[in-house]
């Protein structure tokens, strides 16, 4: 199980979970700030804040990014740098600018991490994330990691301050393997949750784990290995709880590979208990269902790459009523034109949603879009259309709001044209002036 990035000239974007990873080249590092200011609709700004050049700073950013302390983010590129497998890096507002620096390159040996595909969880200073690959285990591949990631105990002289890592966990297949797409989650007990979307005692059809602090280490106990039935499998998105201590997340399949769930798991007596919220395959949800929220009111909302009434996915809500859950669709992505392909859920701020879409919008290459919401009706907006030039192409990532009401995402095309054959490794980007409207 590795991961693959696969672009496509003629104009659409594809992505899978369960791939081979394909070699790309390594163009030298390119550490400038790249402004790529666009007037997008309704009168809020676009500007890149970085664009991947394969080297030190790595390509493919895929997890999007996470906000820290005041005009910082950070986040993971799943390839380049000096071994080619990953890079955690750091994004700091200085003046009217934005510097970039890497502070981890994966794959320095067997044992460390390979492809952080998942996104970075940021607790007191220190970052925590996963690696897909890596480790030990699963053909010398490795099973993937969970890691931390520590600024130097001394101050720093130099002009690039690497990171120290810790691995946390090398999973070895029967205890969870591929730990894809998720970023760790914490409880106030200082425990650690996420997904692994292969592994376990089912089968092999991946398992929800917690890693417990232990000894100045941690122990990891497997709260769920799902066996391929009416649970699903292959879930390879991030956790959330609820006010209770649920969890809940999604599969990637269900059972014979006929649809998507979402489930939820419940402690209870010492351990935990799954049930099966929804299956998607009445909506046409084949595949790639994506990370999920919840509101203050304990609805649940998401998107669907695929499926709906126009094939090209949906963004969704699941409404508890006393007979289980009920689901709304908020919006239909059409066929052809417009928005396509959600895929990586949403973000709920100030009442509206917030997502990308990898495909579609006025040039093929993607889309930022709003759900807003009045009355109980919720309206789709256009907020910025990707070329596939310097701004990027292919979002595959969910956005984030810093405080003030930016918006940060990710593209994992276009960008710097040395990279990537011409087509480019993909940018950070911030949209601006979304409160002025």
């Amino acid at each position: 199980m590795r991961m693959q990035k696969r672009t496509n000239p003629s104009g659409s974007f594809t992505t899978s979970r369960r791939a081979t990873r394909t070699a790309t080249a390594l163009p030298a590092i390119v550490l400038a700030l790249l402004m790529f200011p666009a007037q997008a609709a309704h009168g809020q700004v676009f500007s890149v804040l970085h664009s991947f050049a394969g080297g030190s700073d790595g390509e493919y950013p895929y997890a999007g990014v996470s906000v820290g302390s005041a005009g910082t983010l950070y986040g993971t590129a799943v390839q380049g740098g000096t071994h080619g497998d990953g890079v955690a890096f750091e994004l700091k507002q200085r003046g009217t600018g934005w510097i970039f620096t890497p502070l981890y390159e994966f794959g320095a040996s067997n044992a460390d991490g390979r492809y952080p595909a998942g996104g970075i969880t940021v607790q007191s200073g220190v970052l925590f994330g996963t690696t897909a690959n890596g480790g030990q285990g699963c053909s010398g591949l490795g099973c993937g990691t969970v890691y931390e990631l520590r600024p130097p105990p001394t101050a720093c002289k130099s002009a690039i301050c690497y990171y120290d890592e810790t691995i946390l966990w090398r999973f070895q297949g029967p205890d969870g393997a591929f730990p894809f797409y998720v970023t760790p989650i914490f409880d106030s007990s200082g425990n650690i949750y996420g997904t692994t979307m292969e592994g376990g005692a089912g089968g092999g059809f991946g398992t929800v784990w917690e890693l417990t602090p232990s000894s100045g280490g941690y122990i990891e106990n497997v709260l769920y290995s799902f066996i391929n039935g009416n649970d699903g499998e292959f879930p390879s998105t991030s956790l959330i709880f609820d006010s209770s201590g649920n969890l809940y997340s999604t599969t990637t399949a269900g059972i014979d590979m006929s649809g998507n769930t979402l489930f939820e798991l419940s402690p209870s007596n010492g351990g935990w208990i799954e049930n099966t919220v929804f299956s998607f395959w009445p909506v046409g949800g084949v595949e790639d269902a994506n990370n999920v929220i919840m509101d203050q009111s304990g609805n649940l909302y998401g998107a669907l790459s695929t499926g709906g009434s126009g094939g090209s996915g949906v963004v969704y809500e699941l409404m508890r009523t006393s007979g289980g859950w009920n689901i709304s669709l908020l919006s239909n992505f059409p066929t052809n034109g417009g928005c396509a392909t959600p895929f990586a859920g949403v973000t709920l701020q100030g009442g509206n949603l917030y997502g990308t879409c990898l495909n579609g919008g006025a040039h093929g290459w993607g889309e930022v879009f709003e759900l807003s919401n009045t009355g109980g009706t919720w309206s789709l907006t256009d907020l910025y259309d990707f070329t596939d030039g310097s701004d990027g192409a292919a979002p595959s990532s969910n956005v984030v709001f810093d405080s003030h009401g930016n918006m940060f995402g990710t593209t994992v095309r276009g960008g710097d044209p040395s990279c990537n054959n011409g087509y480019g490794c993909g940018t950070v980007w911030e949209i601006t002036g979304l409160n002025d409207r």
